[in-house]
């Protein structure tokens, strides 16, 4: 199907899961250290000390998710919608009137719990259990919010904190979220595609419909995380420590803040791409190539002072995060089928926020035990390597397993 004719046929759902991606901004980790430097001042803490703060809050978030993100198996993504958009608004407006480690720590809970586990978590399963045979199309189109988010909102934060402040910034982005988000979402999605979310269409030929109990006793699905975390270990952590870093190579602050735009143009472009690849091939065949730029970007990071390292980095990192943005939307359904999809996205997602918890903390303690952070940012590159030989050896045993997944032959 053309994609003009997909986008016309689709309009409101897809539309709908950008918006889900695009506002699940408010609670990534990108958008959180853009106050980072306002908070350990104010707040008198180390980057350590903020990190394990974070850490613990983001911990807090991955262990909550399960239990909450499986509520999208039992009412409408609609429904969903509204529960999960006030709760991130309010975090936000925590986060502005914090005056306390506790509030501050509750705010950053709240944040990663429903900005970036719930609003992503509620886009995704809506996406992978609507569309079949265009899944990897409808999947790319969704995704691609968190990377327009990427683009606007670091320039945009700075912008706005230099008229009103940081805390001001969080009291406006709470307000769009309310005033904007939430009534545009919910008219978008309140109406389900067929399928409906909750009827499984027996026509679909979808793999077995595993329960998330089965699924954590699959050794292929803990090969498979293994690889899968390590774009959102390894993205966070950057993140995370940009001040850091730029304060090393002696770069502008700036030069961080332009970069995103790059990296949220090639991961756009890619995530486009692998859409069109993962409805050719199959979500399972391509899962080996989504950490080879990522594996690039870190030595190029790591061993370039100039700041067009920065650069280069970024843009390596948005062919790995177009690529594993919309991998992971796919490749689970056809893994595990969707009846129980929120319950096992769910357990997904949080051992993806988990990995965004462990990444700043524990790079946070290295730093400031005195161990390069370059170092440290080489190992992660040496770490994906290893990766991609274990993710070719599980989509080979993943399509000998189910030799069907290759091929989705349902219409939508």
């Amino acid at each position: 199907m053309p994609i003009l004719n997909f986008l016309r046929d689709n309009a409101r759902w897809i539309a709908g899961g950008f918006l889900l991606t695009f506002f699940s901004s408010f609670g990534q980790t990108y958008f959180i250290a853009l106050s980072a430097g306002d908070i350990r001042t104010e707040y008198g803490l180390s980057h350590g000390g903020f990190g394990t703060l974070y850490m613990l809050a983001t911990l807090a978030s991955a262990a909550s998710l399960p239990l909450i993100g499986r509520v999208i198996d039992r009412i409408s993504v609609a429904s969903t919608v509204l529960l999960a958009a006030p709760i991130l608004a309010i975090a936000c407006i925590l986060m502005a009137w914090s005056n306390s480690l506790v509030v501050l720590v509750l705010a950053i809970y709240l944040l990663r719990l429903f900005g970036q586990g719930m609003l992503s978590h509620i886009a995704f399963t809506a996406m992978g259990r609507w569309f079949a045979a265009q899944r990897g199309r409808a999947v790319s189109l969704t995704a691609i919010g968190v990377n327009v988010g990427e683009a606007v909102f670091p320039i945009s934060f700075v912008a706005v904190a230099a008229l009103i402040g940081w805390r001001g910034s969080w009291l406006l982005a709470a307000g769009v979220l309310m005033l904007v988000a939430l009534p545009a979402i919910y008219s978008l999605l309140k109406r389900e595609r067929t399928p409906q979310s909750v009827v499984q269409d027996p026509n679909l030929p979808v793999a077995r419909e595993w329960t998330r109990g089965e699924v954590v006793r699959d050794p292929l699905f803990w090969a498979a995380l293994m690889g899968v975390l390590a774009p959102p270990f390894i993205g966070t952590t950057v993140f995370f420590h940009q001040v850091y870093l730029s304060q090393l190579r002696g770069w502008d602050p700036s030069v961080f803040a332009a970069s995103f735009a790059i990296m949220s143009a090639m991961t756009i472009l890619f995530a486009l791409i692998a859409g069109q690849l993962i409805d050719r091939f199959s979500a399972i065949r391509i899962l080996p190539s989504f950490l080879l730029p990522l594996s690039l970007s870190c030595f190029v990071l790591a061993s370039t002072e100039a700041p067009w390292g920065a650069y280069a980095f970024m843009a390596l990192m948005g062919v790995s995060y177009g690529f594993s943005s919309t991998l992971f939307g796919a490749l689970w359904p056809e893994l595990y089928g969707t009846r129980n999809l929120g319950a096992i996205r769910s357990l997904i997602v949080a051992f993806m926020v988990f990995a965004t918890a462990v990444g700043p903390g524990l790079t946070g303690w290295l730093i400031d035990a005195g161990v390069s952070y370059p170092g440290q940012i080489v190992a992660m590159g040496v770490y994906c390597a290893v990766m991609i030989m274990i993710m070719t050896l599980v989509s080979r045993r993943a399509l000998l397993r189910r030799p069907q997944a290759a091929a989705m032959a349902a219409k939508v």
